[in-house]
């Protein structure tokens, strides 16, 4: 029940942003370029959600709360939910769908080219993000799949700092803040690489094995 009631906040939570935007277009608050700040806005909260959610994978380690883990799917799709919102305003509001201009603009235009490759790699990790797809694909197949999020989050990250040119503040602070998420799971990473191979070889020795233990206290 708590779990459940949780979801509904997050949900709600998640909507927030969508909301206050919809309030300042009905307020006309949007300001003199009401298309820069609704792409402005819909971008960092493709970036923030995205960095939520590869948050909770340590969070969960670190607090021992096993049922963060329910929630990461819920943000995920939140997080494309907003990536498809800033790419309909750039094909709708900016380019009224004109396809070629928007080919030339990802062609020559390489924030435009990387954030596209960000917004269509979170097209499969949306698609398969259902018990019936896990099953399908196989747990393994299924959790290398969605190590595509890492790649979308570098891509959104590197788009928006070759977007602004200028004013690097909150780019960079995403920066740092995927950085040590990454760093973390490399980290992990290694751990494991370094811990099979020392139980590897004190399986093949377990008599050297026996006898080094004292030392690696």
């Amino acid at each position: 029940m708590k779990i459940r009631l949780l979801k509904i906040m997050v949900f709600l939570g998640c909507l927030v942003p969508l909301g206050r935007l919809g309030w300042k277009a009905y307020r006309g608050m949007l300001g003199a370029n009401p298309i820069e700040v609704i792409t402005h806005s819909t971008g960092d909260w493709t970036i923030i959600l995205l960095l939520v959610t590869l948050s909770i994978t340590p969070l969960r380690r670190f607090t021992g709360q096993l049922w963060l883990i329910r929630l990461r799917r819920m943000i995920g799709l939140f997080a494309f939910f907003y990536g498809y919102l800033h790419f309909t305003t750039y094909i709708w509001l900016d380019k009224f769908f004109d396809w070629h201009e928007m080919l030339v603009d990802i062609g020559k235009r390489r924030f435009i080219t990387v954030g596209f490759l960000g917004f269509v790699l979170l097209i499969p990790l949306a698609v398969t993000s259902t018990a019936g797809w896990i099953r399908r694909l196989g747990g393994r197949r299924w959790q290398r799949l969605h190590q595509l999020i890492y790649v979308t989050a570098v891509a959104g990250v590197i788009h928006y700092i070759w977007l602004v040119k200028a004013d690097l503040r909150k780019p960079l602070q995403y920066a740092a803040i995927l950085a040590v998420l990454l760093g973390y799971r490399v980290a992990v990473w290694a751990q494991g690489r370094i811990a099979r191979k020392n139980g590897a070889a004190a399986g093949r020795h377990p008599v050297g094995a026996l006898q080094g233990r004292p030392e690696s206290l």
